[in-house]
This record gives structure tokens, C-alpha cells and sequence, in this order.
């Protein structure tokens, strides 16, 4: 399975834009919408994706509901929002 960055990157900003600023979206939702029954072949390139729309402000990546510095390596499970201050 293959998508494209800018596919995987649009995916992401349409649903954090749907779910709305006080919500936020598993990263596999952008894979499974992409991907279908496939999704997780795109977990990689989804983070990726992501790290990139968070180093240049469009999203944050959160985890525990706290928002993380794009710059730093994160393990675990994270959430992506819309930009805003901590919530």
C-alpha cells in the first residue's frame, strides 16, 4: 500500500479539521481512511507525515492530552489536534 506524503498529510488535516479544536484523532483514523483493511502498512509514513505538519504548525501531537515538541523523538501512543495551546 502506498500514499502519497501530501495524500497522507491532507488526510490528517481533514479529519483534525472535522473532529474540531477540542478533539483529537488517533493517528491510525488517517491510516484506516487511506489504507482500508491495509491501514497499518501506513502507520510509518503517518507519523512521519505528521512530524512534518507539526514542525511546521499545522497540528500538534499530543500525548496523555499534553502537547509534544515536534523536535523531540516520542514513543508510545499519541493523539494529533489541531494547533492550540495546552489543553
Amino acid at each position: 500500500m502506498q500514499a502519497s506524503a501530501s495524500r497522507i498529510e491532507q488526510a490528517i488535516l481533514d479529519l483534525v479539521a472535522a473532529r474540531g479544536t477540542a478533539k483529537s484523532i488517533c493517528p491510525s483514523e488517517a491510516a484506516r481512511t487511506l489504507g482500508g483493511a491495509r491501514w497499518r502498512v501506513l502507520m510509518p509514513a503517518v507519523h512521519r507525515a505528521a512530524l512534518q505538519l507539526a514542525l511546521a504548525g499545522r497540528i500538534d501531537i499530543t500525548q496523555r492530552g499534553k502537547r509534544l515538541d515536534p523536535s523531540q523523538a516520542w514513543a508510545g501512543p499519541v493523539r494529533f489536534r489541531q494547533p492550540g495551546p495546552d489543553r
